[in-house]
């Protein structure tokens, strides 16, 4: 990257963000920090007021006020393509914010971008799985949980329990939101429960923030209950064979089913899954029957026998 390109850069990521470290910025642009420290300086050179902080980063002095900002035709194509996505699993809240910062941005688009984007606009369509129309459901609550994200307050929910049929009262210190499995899901500290709970945003009937705070470092980030999640999971091997004609079948779900990596031998797909749930795995693959050969794990080729056997007494 030339250095100007560089240094315009920097300059959008201080517009974008509360600070930003020469380190962070470093590794984005891959130079070292000295090279940052100059730039910095150029900047400061022209005019731009950078505050900084050791140890903390490099900010915008308060109260400065840049032009807006001129979107290349790709950055604008992308933010297009996005609000495609959002339309359709972020609800009606989520795309109405987002639809109307996307009307800002082509108001500052000039005639050709912007008729181009108008035309592409036509060109695109998301069309989720049926099984994904749900999503389209109104869920205010994600406004209500970014509020308390930003101001570390503590929200009462009512969360309906599909799997209890009940409804209970939690105060939940919030650590973040994710999307996952159709779904947006809050994570977050439950004062009930004493621990970390995963709460689906779509049964949540009433939510409110409460006065209490909360301290974010005492919590465990988002990124660490994820990532702890996953290891302390079970994962289990799956392997399984398909004829190559029948192969493609599966194209539209194997991917959601954990697919690791297959490969092609003798008129044959081989796949490799990892899974959570042998049950679950078992329950997609029975309606294929006997185009499906199990090779591993033995627990699976049990339980198929097992359904199958249901199957047949319920018809018989």
């Amino acid at each position: 990257m030339k250095r100007f390109d560089r240094i315009q850069a920097i300059l959008t990521i201080l517009q974008s963000r509360k600070k930003v470290t020469a380190e962070e910025l470093a590794d984005q642009f891959e130079t070292s920090v000295r090279t940052i420290y100059r730039d910095i300086r150029s900047l400061e050179a022209g005019g731009i007021p950078i505050g900084a902080e050791a140890g903390i980063g490099y900010f915008l002095m308060d109260g400065y006020k840049i032009p807006p900002i001129m979107f290349t035709k790709e950055e604008a194509q992308s933010l297009l393509i996005a609000g495609k996505f959002i339309d359709e699993i972020g609800g009606d809240a989520v795309s109405k914010s987002f639809q109307s910062a996307l009307t800002k941005v082509k108001a500052v688009l000039d005639f050709d971008k912007k008729k181009a984007l108008e035309e592409l606009e036509e060109s695109i369509v998301v069309q989720p799985f049926p099984s994904s129309k749900g999503v389209q459901e109104n869920i205010p609550a994600l406004n209500v949980i970014q509020s308390a994200l930003i101001q570390y307050k503590v929200v009462e929910i009512i969360y309906h329990s599909n799997y209890k049929g009940e409804q209970t009262s939690r105060s939940v210190e919030p650590i973040g939101i994710c999307f996952y499995g159709d779904r947006w899901h809050l994570i977050g500290f439950c004062q009930l429960r004493k621990d970390y709970r995963d709460f689906r945003v779509d049964r949540i009937e009433k939510i409110k923030i409460k006065d209490e705070s909360y301290e974010k470092h005492e919590l465990k980030s988002l990124k660490n209950y994820i990532n702890e999640l996953m290891d302390q999971s079970e994962m289990t091997t799956v392997e399984i064979s398909v004829s190559t004609d029948y192969a493609r079948m599966l194209n539209d779900s194997k991917h959601k089913m954990g697919l690791v990596h297959e490969r092609e031998e003798a008129g044959c797909v081989y796949m490799t899954f990892t899974t959570f749930c042998i049950d679950y795995f078992a329950h997609w693959i029975i309606p294929y029957g006997k185009r499906i050969n199990v090779i591993q794990p033995k627990s699976l080729v049990d339980k198929l026998k097992v359904l199958s056997v249901e199957i047949y007494d319920h018809f018989t």
